[in-house]
C-alpha cells in the first residue's frame, strides 16, 4: 500500500485549512485513480513543533535517534511513514505559513526523494506561496510536480468567512469547482511520480 500524507499547512486559529484538506481527499478519493494509494490527513497543529531547536544540522542526521528532542523524533517518526505528500497551504502576504516551513526545516533525509504535490489557496489562488514552497521543497531534494493547483476564493463573502473560520462547506456550494480538473491532473501526475520512485 502507497501512503500518502495530506499536510495541513496552517496552525491559526481560526482556520479553515482543514476544510480545504478535506475537500481535497475527497475529491482525490472519487477519482477511483488507484485501490493501492492510502490518504491520511497530517495536521501540523497536532504536533505544536516549537521553533526549530534541535543541535544538529537536519541534513546531517543519519539516524532518528540522533535527535535531542522528541518532539523531532515524533515528527520524524511520522513523515518516515509516508511514501510522498500532498502540501495544503494558505497563502499569507505572498508567502505560506511559517508554521510549515518551521516542520520541514526539522527533517531532512524523510523528505529526500519522496513526491510532493502543492496545492496553495486564497484570494487569487496563492501563486507566489505555489512557488516559493515549491522552491524549498526542491531544495530538500523532494520531486515536485510541475502541475500547480491554485484554489481561488470566488467572491470577497467567502474569503471573508474563510478569515473568520466558517464553515464553507466548499463540495456543496462549489467553491473551488474551477480547479477540479487542476487537481486531478495534478494528483495522476504525484500517483506517476509514485510509481517512478
Amino acid at each position: 500500500m502507497t501512503s500518502i500524507g495530506v499536510i495541513i499547512g496552517s496552525t491559526r486559529n481560526p482556520r479553515i485549512c482543514p476544510q480545504v484538506a478535506q475537500f481535497i481527499l475527497n475529491k482525490i478519493a472519487k477519482l477511483n485513480l488507484s485501490d493501492h494509494i492510502q490518504l491520511e490527513l497530517i495536521d501540523l497543529k497536532d504536533y505544536n513543533l516549537p521553533l526549530f531547536d534541535e543541535s544538529i544540522i537536519p541534513k546531517m542526521v543519519k539516524s532518528s535517534d540522533e535527535y535531542v528532542h522528541e518532539h523531532t523524533k515524533l515528527w520524524s517518526k511520522t513523515i518516515t511513514r509516508f511514501d510522498g505528500f500532498i502540501f495544503v497551504t494558505p497563502q499569507y502576504n505572498w508567502g505560506y505559513p511559517a508554521a510549515l516551513k518551521n516542520s520541514i526545516d526539522f527533517l531532512y533525509h524523510e523528505w529526500t526523494g519522496k513526491p510532493a504535490m502543492i496545492v496553495t489557496y486564497g484570494g487569487h489562488g496563492g501563486s507566489k506561496c505555489n512557488a516559493q514552497l515549491k522552491e524549498v521543497l526542491q531544495g530538500i531534494s523532494m520531486t515536485t510536480n510541475n502541475k500547480n493547483v491554485l484554489l481561488s476564493f470566488p467572491d470577497k463573502k467567502i474569503l471573508v468567512a474563510a478569515s473568520k473560520g466558517e464553515n464553507l462547506d466548499i463540495e456543496s456550494n462549489g467553491i473551488f469547482e474551477e480547479s477540479i480538473d487542476d487537481l486531478e491532473e495534478a494528483f495522476r501526475e504525484l500517483t506517476e511520480n509514485l510509481n517512478q520512485k
